[in-house]
Order: structure tokens, then sequence, then C-alpha cells
């Protein structure tokens, strides 16, 4: 059920669309996706917009998942020819560009993006062309956000072991504060650079770049400005020595309390092993890895997301409290594909999980040919 203030966002949302609909729709198609849960005002809220709405509930769950959408109101511009995302929080779109002067608001460059002076803590500036040739932490962060707050006092160690290790490493801090003053007290904890708070224009233009939808988020980018990885927070979480920097996906994760988060961030295969031991996850971890690998390639090729995280967990809490929470049998081995979005899963208990069994899982899932059980 959506609160009424979140019904209330989206019905301004569907107004604003449609009062600017004049600036658009000469020249181009529009198709834009609105999630919406169970609830009686969806109608309501549908109506009054110039697009489809897509009502039926496992064609939502796909949008939802594909899109990475975890909050509503959300628009996605995607490019009908291609299916390709052309900009994930179309809402800072909406309200930066009214008129559409930027139409068709396609992804450009880190560098083009984030262009202009950039702050230190001691108060002098830098130029952004300083960043060229750096990886780079884009950090989305806010001072009244413990969570940011946590991260950040993890970060800032992360980032003094990278830098003494000699890698060109630089973080640039992107505000969400509520002021001037909050900003400086929190950036005064900070030893990296900081987009100036004054210039919102392009703290909001990072944010509409990589589709910023909830807060603390580490984007990690290589020496050209291309992304390696969203899921900086965990990564840096996940290897508090920085031996893995810079970050780039594995194919296969251990299920632990810090990434556990990504489970909530579309499918995952999960295979539960009987291993309490250190180290006695790796056999499992071997088995899936080819497979997990292949798929990264084979989207990786498309330019796409990958439609499945792999993961393997032991016996443990974590893995105890996610088995609980799924209502799943305590059999080990046990393959299963959890979709949290759609409340989904899909089991394959089998004496034996060999790499076939394993392919042909994956195969039939991403196909659909698989029935899913309720989470």
């Amino acid at each position: 059920m959506i609160k009424f203030k979140a019904v209330r966002h989206c019905k301004c949302l569907a107004q604003n669309l449609q009062n600017s609909n004049h600036v658009y729709s000469a020249q181009h198609s529009r198709y834009f996706f609105l999630q919406q849960r169970k609830c009686d005002s969806f109608h309501d809220a549908a109506g009054t917009a110039l697009f489809y709405s897509f009502i039926l509930f496992s064609l939502q769950m796909k949008l939802w998942n594909k899109y990475k959408v975890t909050s509503i109101p959300s628009l996605v511009f995607v490019d009908a020819a291609t299916g390709k995302v052309v900009c994930r929080n179309g809402l800072l779109v909406v309200r930066d560009d009214p008129k559409g002067l930027e139409f068709p608001w396609g992804p450009k460059p880190f560098a083009e993006v984030v262009a202009g002076p950039l702050l230190r803590s001691n108060r002098q500036t830098t130029d952004s062309s300083s960043l060229e040739g750096h990886y780079v932490g884009v950090y989305f962060s806010a001072h009244w956000c413990p969570p940011c707050r946590s991260l950040t006092r993890v970060l800032v160690e992360s980032y003094r072991i990278v830098k003494e290790s000699g890698h060109k490493f630089e973080i640039v801090f992107v505000s969400a504060d509520r002021s001037e003053e909050s900003f400086k007290q929190y950036f005064s904890e900070m030893p990296w650079l900081a987009v100036p708070y004054s210039d919102e224009a392009r703290r909001s233009r990072l944010n509409r770049l990589y589709g910023i939808q909830g807060i603390p988020t580490l984007i990690l980018l290589d020496t050209e400005g291309h992304m390696i990885t969203r899921q900086g927070r965990v990564e840096v979480l996940n290897d508090p020595e920085c031996r893995l920097f810079p970050w780039h996906p594995r194919p296969v994760l251990e299920l632990s309390e810090s990434n556990a988060v990504q489970l909530h961030e579309g499918p995952c295969l999960v295979l539960f092993v009987d291993a309490e031991e250190e180290g006695e996850l790796e056999p499992a971890k071997e088995l899936i890895q080819p497979i997990a690998e292949k798929l990264m390639a084979k989207y990786k090729a498309k330019e796409e997301e990958t439609p499945l995280l792999f993961f393997v967990a032991g016996e443990d809490d974590m893995s105890d409290s996610l088995r609980d929470y799924t209502n799943l049998p305590e059999a080990a081995p046990l393959l299963t594909i959890l979709d949290m979005s759609a409340r989904a899963k899909y089991v394959r208990d089998v004496e034996e999980i060999t790499p076939a069994v394993v392919e042909q899982f994956v195969s039939d899932f991403l196909a659909e040919k698989l029935k899913p059980d309720p989470i």
C-alpha cells in the first residue's frame, strides 16, 4: 500500500509531464514506466498522464528489476530503438530541464559533467582536470544520514591506504546536505575533493548521470572515466585493507552482512552449502564461477547490466536469517534464485549440484521457464 504522500508525488509528476507534453511530443515518442504497488489510487494517478501504464504485476516486477527502481515516483528514459537506458533519474531531468532544451538527455562523459572548480576542506580549489588519469570515487553522501557518516569513517582510511600504495586515486564528494553549514561541517572530516555546495546544477547533473536513488552511494570510475562498479560502498566495507582495489566486479560473492544489501537490487542466485570454516566455500565458488563469468561477459558485450548476481552462502547467522526470511528448506547443498523485489523464489533441490545443473537452472530462469514460489 502506498502512503498518500507517495501517491500525491506520483500525481504531481504525472501533471508535470502532461504540462510539458507540447515541448517534446511533436517530434518524439515518450515511454514512461510508472511503478505503483497495490493501491486504490493507481488508476487515478495513471489516468492523468499521457503515457502507457503497465499494470500486470509480473511485468511491473520485471521493469522494477531491469531499471533498478528502489522508490516511487520513478521516471526512466529509454531509447526505444535499442532498449538501452538513456537516463535513470528522469525526475531530476523534469525538474532541471522543464523546456527540454537538453533532450534527449543521453549520458555525457564524467569529465564533462564534473567540469569546473572542486574544493578541498582547507578551502583551496583545484580544477576538475586534475582528475585526469586517476581512478575516481564519486561519493554521494550527507551529514544527516547515519549510514553515510559510518561509511565516511571507513572510506577515509581506505583513501589513505590506496593513496599510500601509490595508486592515482581521488574521491569527489557530491553533497546531499540540507544546508551549506551542514555541508561545511561534514566536508571538514574529508581529505578529498568536493563539488561546491553552491553549485546545485552540477550536483544535480552528477546525480542524473549515475541515477542516484539513495545514499550513501560510491561510484568507482577507471582512469578514463568509465564506471567500474556502483557498489563502492560494499567493496570498501568488504575489503578494509584495499587489496582488491580498484574493486572490479567479482563474478561470485560470499554472502555477508555487508553485501547482503545487493540481494534487494535484482534477482540473485544463491548456492547454500554446508561450510562453516574459512576457505570451505571455495569449491562452491569454483563450481559456479565459470557460469557467472560467461553471463557477465555476454551482457558486458551488449553494454547491459548482468541480470543475475551470484552468491555462495555457508552455515552462519546471515545465511540462517536469509533462509528464515525466504522460508527455504534447511537442505545443503541448495540451489536457489531469490528475487526480493518480486517476492519470488526459485529452488532446485537436488542431491548433487553440478555445473550442468547450475547452467540449466540459470538458462531456464532467464528464459522464464521456471515457476516461482512466493517469499
